[in-house]
């Protein structure tokens, strides 16, 4: 498995981990990925990044799919991607409902396909063969819409650029099906090694619906993979329960969060409801507690280094091709280089 830093987005002040991203490349890591919700960007930090190093592959995990066109997306990319010496990786994801209406003011419209079309358009544009038209529910390109004013042309780009890596964050079969379909990689949230069989069809069948002979070997799967080195299992769980609590509990509105169910597709059914119920409420605390044990160590690799050793066998067997880490501890970067060696 290749290793991957995950930065995410920032809190309340801007700050990104230089030193670690350094020591990371210097270790051999493959790739560094940023994200965003509705505050910093996911792609200055990586431009700033670029700057710095010279190895390391830069992926947005992910660029919000209803907060650009598809043109400023292919632009933005092929920018950083020239800047970079070829280093860029496109993660795109649709984020949901409250944060495309709310921040964005988009419709939410239909996801498959605004997916479909926007990858398409992403590619056409990157390919240079003709100057870039396309009709379709969510996209057109020249736009024919209310307003306007018939002056719109097909454009090619100016910039040459290449057709660069594309990664979707997509939960549901559906789109799952489609992602590897389309795209290049996948960006799972909650993703258990020991759950694979649950995407597995889903998968294969977009390989089959892509129809060039694709398989497992050109698909790449990003996964999120929480590492705490400890001597307390137990305290180290708890750590990671935070996260996964907001995200079940409280990253959508109630009957829409996709998060929410993913967790009962695990067979956690009625804990995730709980967690909902408590984290809605304004009860935390309580919704982290509420997030099993088992659930938390089957996404994580926590405890001591042995532990950690014997559990990492499960991911790389599980058909994971880069594992994204966000624990920046020196020992975590120096063992995991070890371990994926």
């Amino acid at each position: 498995m290749k290793l991957a830093m995950y930065l995410g987005y920032s809190g309340g002040r801007m700050e990104l981990p230089v030193e670690s991203v350094l020591e990371a490349e210097r270790l051999g890591w493959d790739s560094v990925w940023t994200a965003e919700a509705y505050g910093s960007d996911a792609v200055t930090p990586l431009a700033y990044l670029a700057a710095l190093t010279t190895k390391i592959k830069l992926g947005t995990g992910i660029m919000q799919i209803p907060a650009r066109t598809p043109a400023m997306t292919a632009m933005t990319a092929m920018t950083l991607d020239a800047l970079s010496n070829g280093r860029m990786l496109v993660g795109l994801g649709l984020s949901g409902p409250q944060v495309v209406e709310g921040w964005h003011g988009q419709p939410y419209g239909q996801p498959a396909a605004r997916l479909r079309e926007y990858v398409t358009i992403l590619r056409k544009i990157w390919a240079r063969d003709e100057p870039v038209e396309f009709h379709g529910k969510e996209y057109n390109l020249p736009y024919t819409g209310p307003g306007a004013t018939g002056l719109g042309k097909p454009l090619k780009s100016i910039l040459h650029g290449r057709n660069m890596p594309v990664y979707l964050a997509t939960l549901g079969p559906n789109n799952i099906r489609l992602t590897a379909e389309i795209a290049d990689g996948w960006i799972p949230a909650f993703f258990s090694p020991y759950r694979m069989d649950t995407f597995r069809p889903d998968i294969e069948e977009g390989f089959r619906r892509a129809g060039n002979g694709k398989g497992w070997k050109d698909f790449d799967t990003v996964a999120t993979c929480n590492v705490i080195i400890t001597d307390d299992v137990k305290a180290g769980l708890a750590a990671t329960k935070p996260g996964t609590a907001l995200y079940i509990g409280g990253m959508g509105a109630r009957g829409k969060n996709f998060y929410n169910e993913l967790a009962t597709r695990y067979g956690y059914g009625e804990s995730a409801a709980k967690i909902q119920d408590l984290y809605l409420s304004g009860r935390k605390a309580e919704a982290e507690a509420a997030v099993p044990d088992e659930m938390a160590d089957e996404m994580s690799l926590v405890g001591p280094v042995e532990r950690i050793r014997e559990r990492y066998k499960a991911w790389a067997d599980s058909g994971v091709g880069t594992l994204l880490i966000g624990n920046r501890d020196p020992r975590v970067l120096e063992l995991m280089a070890d371990l994926a060696r």
